[in-house]
Parts: structure tokens; C-alpha cells; sequence
């Protein structure tokens, strides 16, 4: 928190997209808190709204998409009335991004040396010859060999894994408040994960910013996390600090998604799965979302869409039957 007030706090966020199908609810009434230094997790599956909620943040969402409601405070100021052009001051300097895919992020025709100077110097304002040295210093920071030499490769020179070292590199060339990391080891394999997950944390100290973490993956979140969002179909279905997550989780998604965990102190011949899928976004019921796939289903969870509802200090959930089902 600076001075009693939370780094950012989004309040009823709402995100749709107008397609010729209909309106799909992508982000519906999201509302979270992040204090400073804090790592927060947003949690779900494919399709859940994790991302959506990261770019609506950044106000990056493109047409057919659009942001109806809500407030993002960032040191108590809404981001969603600032005109464009103090966005781009805040986009990248106070609030950087690392995407899922690092090639799709970096233009292959320009160096990688050329892609984070121009980022420094944007919001900088120091002079070509500071912005390099200031760019070798981040390449370095970020673990990456010979990066004197190496700032002057194309980004098809790296492999996948450097790749997203520069773009945390470049993500952090301005001392943000805020690191949001959108799925940053997808199509990585496990050794490399590890690593990059193991610098943004590192990182994550030595700035001392405050991160967003998207991922469908429990033991990333039980790893580098402080809270975690759970979200399901748009909305935040369980919210908690990770202890209670993992210990007392009271939402029957989030049970169902640490059941379908491997445990090596449990065995078992098969592994638990959530039966079905999710929600038509263009068609939601007017009941529980998770109704359909839900092993504690009763006839009053086909009669309402229940509201998020604070069970014990810190904890919320959305359903009628949270405070029953609560391990």
C-alpha cells in the first residue's frame, strides 16, 4: 500500500467483445486489489478471461473488443480516463507487460539492442549513447551471455528462452511498478521455465515492483505468488491469500483444478479431471456458471448466479455452498 492506498485496485471491471455471434462477457465485474511489492496470480483455464483482464489493465483491448465498466485505479488515478497519450507515458515505464509469445512482441527487423533503446529513450528521455549502455546493463541483469556483442542480434538469433529474457529485459529497462507476466513460459520446456520464473522473482526483489502472474498452472502460482484470483467464465469465482488456496480452498473450480494436480504423496491409479467444459460466453445461463460441471450442484444452484461473498477475513467466494464445502 503507498500512503493507505493500494498500488492498483481494479473495481468491477467489465470487458466485452461485439461479435457477429453476440456479446461475449470476456472480463464481467472483475474486481481485485494489489498492494506494493505484492505477487498476485490470476488463475483458470484457456478462455477464462485471465489475459483480457491483463490487457483491459494496460487498455490494449482491440476492436471487435471493448472495456464497458469499471474503474483502474493505478496510485489512486483511473487508468480508463487518462487520454492516450499519458497511457503510452504509463504503458511500458510504470506498467510493462511481458506477452506469452516473445517472437510475436519483438519486430525481426530491427535488432534487439535497437527494440529496448528505443523503449529507454522513449521514457527516459537519455540520450542514444546512455539508453545502450542502460540496455547492455538490463541484458546482463538478465542473465543473457556476451550481451555487449549480442545486443546487436536479430531476434531469430535467440532461442526461445533468450527471447524472453530480452523481453523481460525490456520490460524492466524503466523501472516499472508494476510487472504483468502473461503465460511467460509458454511453449518453453520445464528446465527453462524454471529459470525465467526463477529471474522474474529474483527481479521481482531487487526492483521491488509489484507483479501480476497469468498461468493455468498450480505449482507455478504455489511457487512465485502472495494471492491468488481464480477466475471462471469472466468473473472471479475464489480470491485468497495462496496458504488458504491451497489449504482451504472453498470454490468447487478451485478444488477441482488442485484435484487434477500430480502429488507425489498421494497414489493414485489415475488422475482426478473436471468433467465437461466451460460456458458458451455468447450464451451464459442465469444460474452458477459451474453449475453444469459441479459435483456439489443442488437444485438452488440452477436458481441464481451467486454473488462473491466474503467467508472468513481476505477469503471471497462465489458460491452458496462455499462455507460448507470449505476444506
Amino acid at each position: 500500500m503507498i500512503n493507505g492506498e493500494f498500488l492498483l485496485e481494479v473495481k468491477d471491471l467489465s470487458t466485452y467483445f461485439f461479435t457477429d455471434e453476440g456479446i461475449v462477457k470476456a472480463v464481467d465485474g472483475v474486481s481485485f486489489k494489489l498492494s506494493s511489492g505484492e505477487s498476485l496470480g490470476i488463475l483458470g483455464e484457456s478462455g477464462c478471461g485471465k489475459s483480457v483482464t491483463a490487457l483491459s489493465i494496460m487498455r490494449l483491448v482491440q476492436p471487435p473488443g471493448k472495456i464497458i465498466s469499471g474503474e483502474i485505479l493505478f496510485k489512486g488515478e483511473d487508468l480508463l480516463k487518462k487520454p492516450e497519450e499519458e497511457m503510452r507515458q504509463i504503458r511500458g515505464n510504470k506498467i510493462s507487460m511481458i506477452f506469452q509469445d516473445p517472437m510475436t512482441s519483438l519486430n525481426p527487423v530491427f535488432t534487439i539492442g535497437d527494440q529496448i533503446i528505443e523503449a529507454i529513450i522513449l521514457h527516459q528521455g537519455l540520450d542514444k549513447r546512455s539508453a545502450k549502455k542502460k540496455a547492455i546493463e538490463m541484458l546482463e541483469l538478465v542473465r543473457i551471455p556476451e550481451a555487449e556483442k549480442r545486443i546487436n542480434d536479430y531476434p531469430h538469433q535467440f532461442s526461445g528462452g533468450m527471447r524472453q529474457r530480452v523481453m523481460i529485459a525490456m520490460a524492466l529497462s524503466c523501472n516499472p511498478s508494476i510487472l504483468i507476466a502473461d503465460e511467460p513460459t509458454t511453449a518453453l520446456d520445464v528446465t527453462i521455465q524454471a529459470q525465467i520464473l526463477e529471474l522474474i522473482k529474483l527481479l521481482r526483489k531487487e526492483f521491488q515492483m509489484s507483479t501480476i502472474l497469468i498461468t493455468h498452472d498450480m505449482g507455478i502460482v504455489a511457487e512465485y505468488c502472495d494471492n491468488v484470483l481464480v477466475m471462471y467464465a469472466g468473473k472471479v469465482v475464489e480470491y485468497a491469500d495462496l496458504k488458504t488456496i491451497f489449504k482451504h480452498s472453498a470454490h468447487p473450480y478451485t478444488i477441482g483444478l488442485l484435484e487434477s494436480v500430480p502429488r507425489l504423496d498421494v497414489r493414485r491409479e489415475r488422475l482426478n479431471a473436471i468433467e465437461g467444459q466451460p460456458p458458451d460466453l455468447v450464451a451464459l445461463p442465469n444460474y452458477c456458471y459451474y453449475a453444469e460441471r459441479c459435483p456439489y450442484r443442488t437444485k438452488e444452484c440452477l436458481e441464481q448466479i451467486p454473488e462473491l461473498v466474503e467467508i472468513e477475513k481476505g477469503h471471497l467466494v462465489r458460491c452458496i455452498h462455499g462455507e460448507k464445502i470449505r476444506r
